[in-house]
Order: structure tokens, then C-alpha cells, then sequence
């Protein structure tokens, strides 16, 4: 370490946040916008009036269809209504390399909803940590980049000693590095804790994953019994072979409800149609950090209850409630809206720092931008400004997009990455100040044009007053935002002293 121990840290600060900074933006952004994933998902059914609703004929309304359309799969699952999502889902598995099978049905009748097809505020969801690739692809990408960043911010932390006292300086206008430092300080040094925690959580969730060693070892493969050893689920029983009569589905779901005092939330039936099939009830995780579902299964040929999830033991507490950490589901209104401030100063963090890396290795006045700044810079752009773009346009799609197209979910899909990749190359093509006023005119009119057209495509009048309200913040801030980025680059670019004649196409960059 010639340059000594904190130097060394501000190199590897600098290094780590740019090599993640792009992806870890997006999984920022997507993660707080899950936060309010059910009202996301309510504004994209309007079809869908939120309320209460009897799970148990839900539930059997669910068993129905799925005995009439999947007959011969190995496991069923029907996910009863909830307040915040008026209808049923049923999912099904043939085998267990075969994708799962869906259906979202209406509560009343059982047949399939006439409500939009979407994946609403789950699209984000599994954004957040799938980047929509396939699973496992996703989910390792965005776990070696929460590992770098929970570097980049460690590292952080020992560079900047005087961090604290920095988070009570911003000077603005002493200089572009100065303000976008003090940007970067106070931003990062508000909602500390915050980030260190969700970093280290969201890596603990998927451990498993990146590091399934110890349960290879110890479980020789079988990985459904080191997960029914931790008390997250249920034991699976093989079929038996021969076909077998079950006993009405309602009076299992009373005795479930009558020993749980949680809400029920999903009915699994194991081998339907078997001598050995089972009837698991799943109920909704008790308050409290931990993630864990109390479940109850029944031998669904006698109604007797054949086995009872067991009270968490202490690593497997440990484990779930850094989850419930993570999740923030046992937060209140208020905590939740604190946990999403939070969430949007950690993306704030990473992108004043990436504006910051660009600003640092600014050219002198009359000299050329090389390749590389100008490549970061559109990158930068692209992300922070694109990002917005694209999920204004995902809304937009969902109220514009006609509600009987096929596939429809995945047209919705691809506005949003459409809309990315052509603010994404906007970035790159156009000189650089003008594409900051640019995207971030166009991130807050598309933002502002949400409950315009919401209003005008739908008749829920002001059911969703306060996510209107929200999108219009959001879409005020980030032209805002953008107009007085690009204007303090003027203003800095011509206090600067240099040649007079400024190299041709390069006079905005």
C-alpha cells in the first residue's frame, strides 16, 4: 500500500461503485418501488375492486377449476384474495423441471378474470433481483454486485473521515467535484444504516444459492428436507400410486383457521387425485421480523392432520427474520414510507456517485472528452434518467395497451425495456448537457402523463388519488432535478477559463 491504507480504500471506493453502480441503480429503484408493490398492482387491475373476501369458497372455487383444467399435475396451489389483491390465483406443476402453470380467476365465479392481464408491481419485484433473466443468471449478477457495493461501502465509510462532519457542509457552487461530493456525503451518511442493512440482507437471502455447500453436504442432495428442517415448509409425501377419494376442502380450512389466528393465505394440494395426497393450509406470517408461514397439512383421503410447521429454531430465526428485514412486511404505514425514503436516498447514493467519477476526470476547458468519459456519461445518463423513463412508460403501457391483447404481460414488458434502451441511446448520441435536459423533461412529462391517463382510460374517479398524487411528485423532481443539473453545468462550464474556440461538437459535451 504505497499510498497508504485510506487512499488504497478511496481507490477501491471509487473502482467498486462504478463497476456496480449501473446495475445496483436499478435493482435501488425497483427494490423501493416493491415497497408498494400492491397498490402498484391494484392501479394495474382497475377491473379489481379491493375488499375483504371469504378465503375458504375462494379456495374451493380454485381446487375446482384446477381439478377441471389440471388434472393429472403433481401439486396444486390456489392463492385466496387478499385486500389488496381481489382475486384468486392458481398455479400448477406437472413435473419439476415444467414451468408452472397460471391462471388469475375471478372470486365470485371462479372462471378466468376479465381483468388486464399484467404482472403488475411484481414485474418490479423480480426485477429487483432477477433483472427479468432467467433466475438464476439474474440472481447471481445482482448478488455479485450487492457483494461489490457492500465493499464500496465499507470502503466509503474508512475513506471519508470526516464523513459526519461533511453530511452538515453542501457547497454547491464552490465547485462541480465539491457539490457532487457533498451530494454523494450527505445522501450516503442520512440513511447509513439503511443501506448497509439492505445490502447485507438481500445478499443473505439468496446464501443459499451462492453458497450451497453445507447443504449438499449435510442433506446428500435432498434439498426439500433441509428446507422442511428449517421449518419453511411442509414434507413432501410421494404418491402412492393408486387413485384416491378426498374429503371435502371447506372443513379442513375451518379446523386450519380455528388453530391459527393469521389470515389464510394459499391452499396447497400435493398429489391431487392420490391415496397419498395432502392438503397444506398456508397462513400469513405473524407480525414480526421472522418470514415464516404457519402451514398445517392434512391427509386429504381422511382429513387428519398429518403434520404442523414447528416454531423456528435459532439459525433458522436468524435467517428469516433478516429476510423479513429485507421484505419490510411487518412494517407499518409510516415505517414503510420511511423504509421507501430511505430506499430512494440509496439510489440518490449511487447516482451522485457516478455523476461524481465523470465530474472528478472532467476534461479542462478546450480539450475533448475522450472515448471512455463519454461512454461512462451516456452510461450514466441512460441509468439514472433511462431507468425513470422506462418504468413511466411500463404505467403507461398498462392503461394504453388494449386490455384483450395476447400476451399482454409481456408487451408490457417490453415497453419498458423499449423505452430504456431508447433513452439509453438518446444518452449516448446527444451532446451531454442537452440529453439531462432532455430525459429529465421527458421522465417527468411521461410521469405527469400517468393519472392523466389513468383518468381518461379507466372510471375509478379518485380511488387512487394518492398514487396520482405520487406519480406527479415523481415526475415534478425529475425534470426539476435534470433542468438544474444541466443548468449548473453551464454555469460551471463557462466560469471556466480556457481557450475561446471550443473544439467543434464537443460545445454542449
Amino acid at each position: 500500500m504505497r499510498q497508504g491504507f485510506r487512499q488504497s480504500m478511496a481507490w477501491l471506493h471509487t473502482w467498486a461503485g462504478l463497476v456496480t453502480g449501473w446495475v445496483m441503480f436499478a435493482v435501488f429503484v425497483t427494490g423501493t418501488a416493491t415497497y408498494y408493490r400492491a397498490d402498484l398492482s391494484l392501479w394495474m387491475r382497475p377491473e379489481l375492486h379491493a375488499g375483504p373476501s371469504d378465503p375458504v369458497p375462494a379456495a374451493e372455487r380454485g381446487v375446482a377449476y384446477l381439478k377441471a383444467h389440471a388434472p393429472k399435475a403433481m401439486a396444486w396451489y390456489v392463492s385466496v384474495p387478499q385486500p389488496d389483491r381481489p382475486m384468486i390465483a392458481v398455479y400448477w406443476m406437472d413435473s419439476l423441471e415444467a414451468p408452472l402453470g397460471q391462471a388469475m380467476l375471478d372470486v365470485e365465479t371462479g372462471a378466468p378474470t376479465k381483468a388486464r392481464d399484467t404482472q403488475g408491481g411484481d414485474f418490479f419485484y423480480r426485477f429487483h433481483y432477477e433483472l427479468q433473466m432467467m433466475p438464476v443468471l439474474g440472481r447471481w449478477i445482482v448478488g455479485a454486485a450487492a457483494m461489490i457495493l457492500l465493499i464500496a461501502l465499507i470502503s466509503g465509510i474508512v475513506t471519508h473521515r470526516r464523513i459526519f462532519a461533511d453530511f452538515f457542509t453542501f457547497r454547491r457552487d464552490k465547485s462541480a467535484q465539491r457539490g457532487w461530493l457533498d451530494a454523494h456525503n450527505v445522501t450516503g451518511v442520512l440513511a447509513l444504516p439503511f443501506h448497509l442493512m439492505i445490502t447485507y440482507t438481500g445478499i443473505v437471502t439468496l446464501g443459499v444459492m451462492y453458497m450451497p455447500w453445507g447443504v449438499t453436504a449435510a442433506y446428500k442432495g435432498d434439498d426439500l428436507r433441509f428446507y422442511v428442517e428449517a421449518a419453511q415448509t411442509t414434507t413432501w409425501r410421494p404418491a402412492a400410486g393408486r387413485p384416491g377419494e378426498a374429503v371435502p376442502l371447506a372443513p379442513l380450512l375451518a379446523r386450519a383457521q380455528g388453530e391459527v389466528s393469521e389470515p389464510l393465505e394459499m391452499v396447497i394440494v400435493n398429489n391431487p387425485g392420490d391415496a397419498n395426497a395432502t392438503v397444506v393450509a398456508v397462513f400469513e406470517e405473524p407480525h414480526g421480523l421472522a418470514h415464516q408461514h404457519p402451514q398445517i397439512a392434512f391427509d386429504a383421503a381422511s382429513g387428519t392432520v398429518v403434520e404442523r410447521v414447528e416454531p423456528l429454531k435459532p439459525a433458522a430465526q436468524v435467517f428469516t427474520s433478516f429476510m423479513g428485514l429485507h421484505e419490510a412486511h411487518f412494517a407499518s404505514t409510516a415505517l414503510r414510507a420511511l423504509f421507501f425514503l430511505c430506499g430512494l436516498l440509496g439510489s440518490a447514493t449511487i447516482a451522485t456517485g457516478l455523476v461524481l467519477w465523470t465530474v472528478a476526470r472532467a476534461p479542462k476547458a478546450g480539450e475533448a472528452p475522450g472515448f471512455g468519459l463519454r461512454l461512462v456519461r451516456g452510461l450514466n445518463l441512460g441509468t439514472i434518467l433511462g431507468l425513470p423513463i422506462g418504468m413511466a412508460a411500463f404505467l403507461l403501457g398498462n392503461r394504453l395497451l388494449p386490455v384483450d391483447l395476447a400476451h399482454r404481460a409481456t408487451w408490457e414488458g417490453s415497453v419498458f425495456f423499449g423505452a430504456w434502451a431508447l433513452a439509453a441511446f438518446v444518452s449516448l448520441l446527444r451532446p451531454h448537457r442537452r440529453a439531462w435536459t432532455e430525459l429529465g423533461l421527458a421522465a417527468g412529462f411521461l410521469f405527469g402523463a400517468v393519472p392523466v391517463v389513468g383518468a381518461l382510460t379507466t372510471d375509478r374517479g379518485l380511488d387512487f388519488l394518492a398514487f396520482d398524487a405520487a406519480m406527479l411528485g415523481l415526475g415534478l423532481a425529475l425534470a426539476l432535478g435534470a433542468r438544474k443539473v444541466s443548468d449548473y453545468e453551464a454555469r460551471r462550464q463557462a466560469a471556466r477559463p480556457g481557450p475561446a474556440r471550443v473544439p467543434e461538437g464537443f460545445a454542449e459535451a
